[in-house]
């Protein structure tokens, strides 16, 4: 097949179309009805899943924050007071403890994508935590990632810096379990 590249023609020249003789455009063909399989049509609902996690999500997460900047870790527990199904969405409302420094909170959780953001309220929060920043989670309650409201703090250039908050939802200290052998 020749090549055609930006040329002038004449007018009146006649440039050669060939149709693509892998997609006949046959009408009997294009009338029959499309069989779809039940295994190809998505059935999940994220409006019933946030119903369900709102009903359903453990109300207490303890963890770990580690600041980026090199601060020592932090005891963290959140206490879920409120979920709320709004959608595809369940909002978070409750409290979250970073070692002796408590704020409120209040947060989103995605039922379809399991998105988490948590937003700490309180003014005064823990080095490494600027007040304005929101953890993101893009698995759910962990790990999560501090975003802080800015890359640099001049008055404060310790805040700021991000850092990694991981928790579950099983606070009980486990047991450690003693091999036989």
């Amino acid at each position: 097949m020749p090549f055609l590249l930006a040329m002038d023609l004449p007018v009146g020249s006649q440039v050669p179309f060939e149709t693509n003789p892998q997609l006949p455009l046959d009408p009997i063909q294009l009338a029959v009805p499309l069989e779809i399989d039940e295994r190809d049509v998505e059935s999940f609902d994220p409006v019933a899943r946030a119903v369900d996690l709102a009903a359903s999500l453990p109300r207490q997460w303890c963890g770990t924050f580690e600041p980026f900047d090199g601060n020592s870790t932090v005891d963290v527990t959140l206490d879920i007071t409120q979920l709320t199904a709004l959608g595809q969405m369940v909002d978070i409302r409750g409290t979250m403890t970073f070692g002796s420094v408590t704020t409120p909170v209040q947060g989103n959780f995605h039922a379809k994508s399991d998105q988490l953001d948590l937003i700490p309220l309180a003014d005064p929060l823990i080095a490494g935590l600027e007040p304005g920043g929101v953890f993101l989670g893009l698995q759910g309650f962990s790990p999560t990632g501090w975003q802080a409201p800015r890359l640099v703090n001049v008055a404060n250039p310790s805040t700021g810096v991000g850092g990694r908050l991981a928790m579950t939802s099983s606070c009980q200290d486990e047991i450690p379990v003693q091999p036989l052998w």
